[in-house]
């Protein structure tokens, strides 16, 4: 039988290639250019094409794929792929929803934690003004805030919006939810020998934005926040979004930094990726990274082997 290839065009961990290859498939990790990614494809012969965030996976490509069998997007979302076409012509359509999740969380809390001390601004001022201005930046930078006791409010509760539940609860926050499609939740705060739950209830959006002092996106798509919902949250806000660019209207969120209303934005995506708005990338009260919330070695290891496993099985189950 001939050996199954595997183009691995956004890369894949090194453990999760080796994990393949040695169960007989040919895993090229080659970058494709988008505009020659179709005629790669077609006369590689690929049955399997994994992506992260960069491939686009549209309704030509797949058109012009007579052997593509399988798309596995390495991370949650899978808005880069045309789903529901690929479906309709018999290609598989998988992701690994569970292995970045703590990553993400991990990262949304550094984000609000760094905010909340004024981290992001005294870490670009100590370098030019350290030196000359210490004491005034110090002054500048003591009327930080803590987080126990505060609300954050989480909209969407699925496993990351959950994880970022149970550090928050780890931290004495309250916590409160919105979730269209879960009602409920038991959180386990994972404390050596303890591990107490917790269980939470949904309630509605606009009790979430008007109850909250810090607001955390967990949402797939949609634009969820613009205007109108900018007004109904506490002056003072801090508003993060790890999930995905445009679920935040940014010239409202300008608007709302600009006018106080919220006091900081914690920013990992953006609407016009792999270019943000440079009005909101200069802005003094946002704190910025670069689309990196599952980037970490461990998500990645995790990743990998979660894809290598389901890439396996769906080809064994193929030739039963």
């Amino acid at each position: 039988m001939q050996k199954i290839k595997i183009l691995a065009n956004d890369g894949i961990e090194a453990s999760a290639k080796a994990m393949l290859e040695s169960n007989g498939f040919i895993v090229i990790t080659e970058k494709v250019p988008q505009a020659e990614l179709s005629n790669y494809l077609s006369q590689h012969k690929i049955s399997a094409l994994v992506v992260r965030s960069a491939t686009q996976v549209t309704k030509d490509i797949i058109d012009a794929c007579p052997y593509l069998k399988i798309i596995a997007r390495a991370g949650v979302g899978t808005d880069n792929i045309d789903v529901e076409y690929a479906k309709s012509k018999g290609i598989e359509v998988i992701n690994t929803p569970a292995a970045s999740s703590r990553s993400v969380a991990e990262l949304v809390m550094a984000h609000l934690l760094g905010a909340v001390r004024f981290l992001h601004q005294s870490n670009r001022s100590m370098p030019t003004d350290g030196h000359d201005k210490f004491n005034e930046l110090k002054k500048k930078y003591s009327a930080g805030r803590e987080v126990l006791g505060k609300t954050l409010g989480i909209i969407g509760f699925g496993r990351i919006g959950q994880q970022v539940a149970s550090m928050a609860l780890g931290l004495g926050m309250k916590v409160i939810t919105h979730d269209p499609y879960i009602s409920e939740a038991t959180i386990v705060i994972p404390i050596h020998g303890v591990n107490p739950k917790v269980n939470i209830k949904t309630i509605s959006l606009e009790e979430v934005l008007t109850q909250s002092d810090f607001i955390t996106l967990h949402v797939p798509s949609g634009k969820l926040i613009g205007e109108k919902e900018f007004s109904l949250m506490k002056s003072g806000v801090i508003i993060i979004n790890a999930a995905r660019g445009g679920v935040i209207d940014e010239s409202a969120l300008l608007k709302s930094l600009q006018q106080g209303k919220a006091a900081h934005a914690c920013l990992d995506v953006f609407e016009n990726e792999p270019a943000p708005n440079p009005d909101l990338l200069r802005h003094p009260n946002a704190s910025l990274s670069p689309h990196i919330g599952a980037s970490t070695l461990e998500a990645q290891e995790r990743i990998g082997k979660e894809l290598a496993e389901k890439l396996m099985a769906f080809f064994e189950k193929q030739h039963a």
